[in-house]
């Protein structure tokens, strides 16, 4: 069962293309991203001293990887990231992805976003942004979960803010699987040209 939950994980329901993926350019602004939760249980251990902390880099929000664990968690309930997209675009619509009950090695998901914001930025020191709208991850819903942005002025941006408001009650940490960003681009042969896809 395990093995058809990933199979369907592995699978791309959304169809729409990605502007916060790794792969085509996108990445995390760690200066206006909250840190990570460090997991003093995952300690490494050398002649029985502890030597490093596992610690998980917000980068993997933008990388299609639904495995158990293989997430971005952040401490408490609340935290936020700002993403250079791949390119600048209207931004339209967002995906955020979980992994299943099913699948989850405690049998439960508390720790997966629940309340969120979406801001757009045109630069990446810009404070507040554009609000494009606050959204609620569904944790007995699908697993991808695909909202649309309010942005009437079509305004075209190059950088997204994802603020997480609360999630579905873990007292430790919220974790994120994946971020998608979808929108509509200047010119969509630019994006083909500038792209560092072969």
């Amino acid at each position: 069962m395990l093995n058809k939950v990933l199979e369907k994980l592995d699978e791309d329901q959304v169809q729409m293309p990605d502007y916060a993926l790794k792969s085509a350019g996108a990445s995390i602004v760690q200066s206006r991203t909250t840190r990570s939760y460090r997991h003093n249980r995952g300690k490494f251990f050398w002649l029985s001293f502890p030597m490093l902390v596992f610690v998980k880099s917000p980068e993997v929000i933008l990388q299609p990887n639904n495995y158990p664990g293989d997430c971005w968690p952040f401490p408490g309930s609340q935290g936020e990231t700002v993403i250079k997209l791949a390119m600048e675009i209207i931004p339209r619509a967002v995906t955020m992805e979980h992994i299943p009950k099913k699948i989850s090695p405690t049998g439960e998901i508390s720790s997966a976003p629940k309340d969120f914001a979406v801001y757009g930025l045109k630069e990446e020191d810009e404070e507040q942004g554009t609000f494009l709208g606050e959204f609620i991850y569904n944790c007995e819903g699908d697993l991808f979960q695909t909202f649309q942005l309010k942005n009437e002025l079509s305004k075209f941006m190059r950088y997204v803010k994802l603020k997480v408001l609360n999630n579905w009650g873990h007292p430790e940490y919220t974790c994120i699987y994946r971020f998608r960003v979808h929108g509509d681009l200047k010119h969509t042969q630019e994006f083909f040209e500038q792209s560092p896809i072969p």
